[in-house]
């Protein structure tokens, strides 16, 4: 299966700015500096790329902890009505990571909020909005997971480098 085609600017954009999007007042301007091209290009571009489902998200990634209260979520929603649920529950601002499973619990989220209270809220309003149950799983142990890759690469790059691997 062939995926879009990605310009020489969309694999600049999906290269660089995974883990240095900049902080700034103007990000996509700053960028734009950056590799020579116009903030309405850029944005053009990242515009183009979540409508091509190529990219889902264009943003930074906050530790929630320091900043609130977050929980993994799961509903067990009947197969008739899952579109229309996942639909009500992704309306939620505080709502992100939707996505179906093959399981009881087939509709999972991930809820963000500024603080606990806050967060048991929009999880009651969900289970008032559905007439469902919500089962909240929040996190115990923090786990850094690097969802970055290069997209700019040969074979060649991704063989081992034989010259440094030593045996015992």
């Amino acid at each position: 299966m062939d995926g879009p085609s990605l310009t020489a600017l969309d694999r600049q954009l999906l290269d660089q700015f995974q883990h240095q999007f900049p902080l700034t007042p103007h990000p996509y301007a700053d960028i734009a500096a950056q590799i020579g091209s116009s903030e309405e290009a850029v944005l053009e571009r990242l515009q183009q790329l979540q409508q091509n489902g190529v990219v889902s998200r264009v943003g930074v990634v906050i530790n929630h902890r320091r900043v609130g209260a977050s929980t993994l979520a799961a509903m067990a929603v009947p197969a008739e009505q899952l579109a229309s649920v996942a639909a009500r529950v992704t309306a939620y601002p505080e709502v992100n990571h939707n996505y179906e499973r093959e399981h009881r619990l087939n509709l999972w989220f991930v809820v963000t909020a500024t603080d606990p209270d806050h967060l048991a809220r929009v999880i009651g309003a969900i289970e008032h909005d559905t007439g469902l149950s919500v089962l909240s799983m929040p996190m115990e142990s923090d786990f850094h997971i690097n969802l970055g890759f290069p997209l700019c690469w040969s074979l060649t790059d991704a063989r081992p480098d034989r010259s440094s691997t030593t045996t015992g």
